[in-house]
């Protein structure tokens, strides 16, 4: 009972929609309407500028961050894959937003950066290098995430780290279908266009 009332509030932090609430009070918008319409810190980089935008990307960060060492307060290893799962579903369907949320990147680099400071710093140095090679944060953060189970592999993670860093990747990546048709498409807004 204890576990399932934790992950209960692991999805409401995961559900507090960071992007909107920044919008709204800061900047009087509904990020909803501008942009890409999405609730993350890439959309709110673009359209409230970088003051907010970083206000949203560390606010989603932590949002991982504080369901790993809740769940670490609670449960072993496999309860904190489950409640990694369970705040990255918060996020990504929020309960405020109708069941709509963001792409899970940032708060998903919560999670490894609780979990592997190391990887994250090494995923993170490729997701720069896409970013200023081709401009797309949308394919940054797909090979970012595509390359965690890869790194996880590599160092010789426990099994529920791996196991999570493979589910995170593939949640991240699906999340991400719209972008990849528009990067197939050549639609896809550069982090340049605002």
């Amino acid at each position: 009972m204890k576990e399932i009332l934790v992950l209960l509030l692991i999805y409401f932090i995961g559900a507090v929609p960071m992007a909107y609430l920044v919008g709204k009070y800061v900047k009087g918008m509904d990020i909803r309407k501008y942009g890409s319409g999405n609730v993350g810190a890439t959309n709110a980089f673009r359209i409230f500028g970088t003051g907010p935008g970083l206000a949203v990307l560390m606010l989603d960060l932590l949002k991982g961050v504080a369901a790993v060492l809740i769940a670490r307060y609670v449960g072993g290893p496999w309860f904190i894959v489950l409640a990694s799962f369970t705040v990255m579903a918060g996020h990504n369907y929020s309960i405020f937003l109708g069941f709509k949320g963001g792409r899970g990147v940032a708060t998903g680099a919560g999670i490894i950066l609780s979990i592997s400071p190391l990887i994250l710093l090494i995923a993170l140095i490729i997701f720069v290098i896409i970013v200023v090679v081709t401009k797309y944060v949308s394919l940054g953060s797909i090979i970012a995430a595509f390359s965690i189970p890869l790194l996880m592999l590599g160092f010789k993670q426990p099994a529920p780290e791996l196991v999570l860093g493979l589910v995170a990747a593939i949640f991240v990546i699906y999340r991400h279908k719209p972008n990849i048709e528009r990067l197939l498409n050549g639609t896809e807004p550069k982090i340049t266009e605002r």
